[in-house]
């Protein structure tokens, strides 16, 4: 009998599927593989449901002979194992990022003589409103909280891009590219104090209050699904800020990050150009104390940052309160550093990976932008967050955009350069 082979990364099954499977079962015995969870999150989106649970939905469908883990997006691993003499799937990966795999797959089945068999993609009311549920159910505050925990486990390190609207939610949300043969999204989004002030046309010094942040996280959850890291400043007092860590996590945030800073805020770029306090060690571990202790759950985290480096304090202090605020229940260290070059972020990573293999550590590679990701997972970095690139490439497209108006006295000249409404919205979900 012969065999058909096809691929599933959902975590739920409705007609769309099961068509698939229909029309599998006219040609031979039908296989099914199961994405792993880690190729899952690159491809498509965070599983609801467990991979046990994913393969045990797949082994109730009838028509399946049998099951088996796809740890690839691509298909050179399994073919090369099962050599079916069909693969069948979707008309839907002709285009888009999809088209990738899809190539790979006729040049694995060329091998051997294998066969693409191709069904006219399904789509109606019934599986939109199904499509529709499984989104709603990954924006919920319970399953979004905890979803940066886990993928810290999965991921050799979190991709985490900046974000100040619901716009860029979507784009952090939907922006899927092939690249060195893999397909790659971002993971998490960071909602910056100082691009949300910006966006405001407010200066960085902590004059956006919190219930103005929130509005935005607000925002931003109405439209994504992804898990979100807040920049929290200083945290504020402490009397204030145990009261907003109950606000983030019930409203399903997954960490704020505080900087061990004191007094009016300036932003970390400066340095030592400015007047800039570091909070002493004891005051700002009972911070950290005080926010772990009133949680109501274990999701969400509370991350350190030290500003030892940017304040030319030195390795050794950074490490000393590294320690210290894990002691007192961070659960994560952000390390910052505004020099070009990385050196001292992989010392203070590697020693402090020396006896401390299990903390996450989180990096902002603002100024050292030359370094590849692969760089920072040689050093432990499990969190690496592109703080302001969104904001900052906005700005000037729109300046010249302005300019190019009011020299013209029209639009047309600046045309060829704005993307189409249209392709805009295609972001945008309809309900």
């Amino acid at each position: 009998m012969k065999k058909v082979y096809t691929c599933f990364c959902t975590d739920v099954i409705h007609e769309g599927h099961l068509n698939v499977i229909n029309q599998a079962k006219k040609y031979g015995e039908v296989i099914v593989g199961v994405l792993c969870d880690y190729q899952m999150i690159r491809y498509n989106r965070f599983p609801t449901i467990s991979f046990d649970e994913r393969v045990a939905m797949i082994e109730n469908i009838e028509g399946v002979s049998g099951v088996v883990v796809q740890n690839e997006i691509f298909y050179d691993e399994i073919l090369d194992k099962l050599r079916p003499d069909y693969v069948i799937h979707g008309d839907n990966w002709q285009t888009g990022p999809e088209a990738v795999i899809r190539n790979n797959v006729l040049y694995n089945l060329k091998k051997y003589g294998g066969e693409l068999l191709e069904v006219p993609y399904t789509w109606n009311d019934s599986i939109k409103r199904v499509e529709d549920m499984s989104r709603e159910k990954l924006a919920m505050p319970e399953f979004r909280r905890g979803r940066l925990h886990k993928l810290i486990d999965l991921c050799n390190v979190v991709k985490t891009i900046e974000v100040h609207s619901g716009l860029t939610g979507l784009i952090a949300e939907k922006t899927v590219v092939e690249s060195q043969g893999a397909l790659d999204q971002f993971d998490a989004m960071w909602i910056s104090s100082l691009c949300d002030s910006t966006m405001k046309g407010k200066p960085d010094i902590e004059l956006v209050d919190m219930s103005s942040r929130i509005r935005t996280i607000e925002e931003v959850m109405d439209v994504t699904t992804k898990p979100i890291i807040l920049d929290g400043d200083t945290g504020g007092l402490i009397e204030h800020f145990v009261y907003n860590v109950r606000t983030l996590e019930r409203i399903g945030v997954s960490a704020i990050i505080i900087e061990d800073k004191i007094g009016l805020k300036k932003n970390s770029l400066f340095g030592t150009e400015v007047q800039q306090t570091q909070d002493s060690m004891q005051n700002f571990c009972q911070k950290i104390h005080a926010g772990k202790k009133v949680q109501r759950t274990q999701d969400f985290m509370i991350i350190a940052r030290i500003e030892s480096l940017i304040l030319e304090k030195g390795i050794e202090d950074a490490l000393k309160r590294a320690r210290a605020y894990v002691q007192a229940g961070a659960d994560g260290i952000m390390i910052h550093s505004r020099k070009a070059e990385p050196d001292e972020i992989f010392e203070f990573c590697d020693r402090f990976r020396l006896e401390n293999s299990k903390t996450p550590l989180v990096v902002v590679p603002t100024t050292f932008c030359s370094t590849y990701e692969s760089e920072l997972i040689q050093h432990g970095i499990n969190i690496v967050i592109y703080a302001n690139q969104l904001t900052r490439s906005a700005f000037p497209t729109m300046e010249h955009t302005a300019k190019m108006i009011l020299r013209n006295h029209r639009t047309e000249e600046v045309e060829d350069q704005l993307t189409p409404f249209k392709k805009i919205i295609t972001l945008i979900d309809n309900v």
